[in-house]
């Protein structure tokens, strides 16, 4: 893999992900832009102690453009876009954006190929390997900023989530803070400790799928990919590797070579969850990585992706409506092990 680092016209970092290690990255963005101007501020809610972007810049992000017209493709034919190149494996670049900048951290895009009709889904292994090669470095690279606490790698993929890209895509941020959904998994994790003598939460929970079964969807030598017991969305599915890391960076060799092939199975069972003749199933795809801070609990915490659609049946969503949204209760409308079974039924043949 070989990474090369240059800058848009504005002066944001693009960043070229290359499978082979001769790839010259010497074009330049000749674009008449602007300095990137952010209006970014966190502000902390004092009732729920947790905290929110307001960037009301972001109103004017480019909204379901035509696909050709995409800022994510290469750049052909007299068009230029976000990638100066006319070809690319993975880019990421800053988001010219942001909901989170400066003091306040930092978002950037992924482009996991330049192919505007694809999906992560269709990549080839050895494509899915570099997209995680670059997760991986993004992580690293962001581990050393002193704004940034956690970082978070995730795509959302379907008009049904709120995309406004078509162009298959992630995003990473880097948040100047430990998030609520991650500090909850941190607490559960230590009450688990102190309840058992010592035992590890995240080792118990895939332990205890493992025995029962009735929820495994899929298993590797490496990774283990479940519904989990209480699961808040109609089809969700967490994968865990089997040696329990912190964060991307601490995953061997053997996991990084496998996991292409599961994770590709898992996004294929779910565009086939709802029969052939249904659009794209929309997901979120994220990665829950351990924050930056040390601390005892840091290597106590297990890397995991957490893969759900917000799709319940065909031509049907599952909408946060007042249970959810206003008290943050779900009330899931298919069983964990019927989810299960169903995306066991559609493997690959």
């Amino acid at each position: 893999m070989k990474k090369t680092s240059t800058r848009l016209a504005d002066g944001r970092e693009l960043l070229y992900f290359d499978a082979r290690d001769d790839v010259v990255r010497d074009e330049t963005d000749s674009r008449p832009l602007e300095p990137v101007s952010t209006a970014s501020e966190i502000r902390r809610d004092p009732l729920l102690g947790d905290r929110v972007a307001i960037a009301s810049h972001r109103q004017g992000r480019t909204y379901h453009p035509p696909a050709d017209a995409c800022p994510l493709c290469p750049s052909r034919d007299g068009r230029q876009s976000e990638i100066p190149a006319a070809d690319y494996d993975v880019a990421v670049f800053e988001n010219r954006f942001p909901s989170l900048a400066g003091d306040s951290g930092r978002c950037e895009v992924v482009c996991f190929t330049p192919d505007h009709d694809a999906s992560f889904a269709d990549l080839t292994e050895e494509q899915a390997a570099l997209v995680l090669e670059a997760w991986t470095d993004r992580t690293a690279e962001l581990a050393e900023l002193p704004q940034v606490e956690q970082v978070f790698c995730f795509e959302n993929r379907g008009a049904e989530i709120g995309v406004t890209l078509g162009h298959p895509h992630g995003q990473i941020y880097g948040y100047p803070f430990t998030t609520p959904r991650t500090a909850l998994m941190l607490r559960s994790l230590a009450e688990h400790r102190e309840r058992t003598g010592g035992r590890n939460l995240f080792d118990d929970t895939v332990e205890r799928e493992l025995a029962e079964r009735v929820r495994v969807v899929l298993e590797g030598e490496h990774w283990v990919a479940f519904v989990p017991y209480a699961a808040h969305w109609p089809y969700e599915v967490h994968l865990y590797p089997r040696r329990r890391v912190p964060d991307l960076r601490a995953l061997d060799e053997e996991a990084r070579t496998e996991f292409p092939q599961i994770y590709l199975e898992l996004l294929r069972r779910f565009d086939r969850i709802f029969g052939d003749a249904e659009p794209p199933t929309p997901y979120i795809s994220a990665w829950h990585q351990a924050p930056f801070t040390e601390g005892a609990d840091r290597h106590e915490f297990a890397l995991h992706l957490e893969l759900f659609t917000v799709r319940r049946t065909s031509g049907k969503l599952k909408f946060l409506a007042g249970s959810e949204s206003g008290m943050s209760v779900f009330i899931n409308d298919v069983p964990p092990e019927a989810a299960a079974r169903r995306l066991r039924e559609v493997a690959s043949s």
